[in-house]
């Protein structure tokens, strides 16, 4: 079994079995993918106190946790993990029933072809990413807080690495190829640049991910696309499917 939910920010409640009892039938041979705002390598450093009993609270379940990364991950920490290669893809497993699907990759899972590819711009950055390392830190957070406007700052709060290098897409390209450009189903966290113009009616601009997306969209087969980010439980049409807090069986 393969089910599909959306971003979790650090708080894996819903994998609970209370509101998730699917899992009493299922085995670490069965998945839950999540599409990408995990939030579970997120502190500085080693894992704190809180984090550990999630990712320990995860390896626990009956079923195996994948995850592509958002935009909110801490990505040193993220691709400090040594890459293997597990189901025809590169990984880096967390803990052994808790893992990440690196960029680009094509995995064999129950049967099906699934493209991964995380990653996307963040929207909460009008006032600027500050450098903890600028003299001036203290007093711009100071003005920022005052003014109400979002910011994030570098290494702690946010990472360039929120959107791909040319290597990951390019890797992306080749897996597609190798399997004739069509799979069965796509997993991201960002979506492509027609499909977040339909989300958003244009408030969203696209960027160098969603364009990249937007041409795997014109140029592979694929069943179904499931992607988070945008906070809503949405069938945006027959193909492209944004989920939040949903839980989908999808084989």
């Amino acid at each position: 079994m393969i089910y599909v939910t959306g971003d979790c920010h650090g708080d894996f409640e819903r994998l609970n079995q209370t509101i998730f009892p699917e899992q009493k039938e299922m085995t670490k041979d069965d998945y839950v993918i999540i599409c990408g705002d995990v939030g579970g390598v997120w502190n500085r450093g080693a894992e704190s106190r809180r984090e550990k009993w999630w990712m320990d609270w995860l390896q626990e379940r009956s079923f195996t946790t994948l995850f592509v990364d958002g935009n909110h991950e801490n990505f040193d920490r993220l691709d400090a993990y040594p890459a293997e290669e597990w189901h025809g893809g590169l990984v880096h497993k967390i803990r052994p029933s808790m893992i990440h699907l690196m960029r680009g990759q094509v995995f064999d899972l129950d049967g099906s072809k699934i493209f991964a590819f995380g990653g996307a711009r963040s929207h909460d950055i009008d006032g600027g990413i500050l450098e903890l390392d600028d003299p001036q830190f203290e007093l711009k957070k100071k003005q920022l807080d005052r003014g109400w406007r979002p910011y994030r700052i570098n290494h702690l709060s946010w990472w360039e690495r929120e959107l791909p290098s040319e290597a990951e897409m390019e890797e992306g390209r080749k897996n597609l190829e190798r399997n004739g450009n069509q799979v069965d189903f796509i997993i991201s966290h960002c979506c492509a640049s027609s499909t977040q113009v339909l989300l958003s009616h244009g408030m969203f601009k696209p960027d160098i991910l969603t364009a990249y997306l937007e041409e795997i969209r014109q140029t592979v087969q694929f069943k179904k696309w499931f992607f988070g980010h945008y906070h809503e439980n949405r069938n945006v049409n027959r193909e492209e499917i944004l989920i939040y807090e949903q839980i989908i069986r999808i084989s």
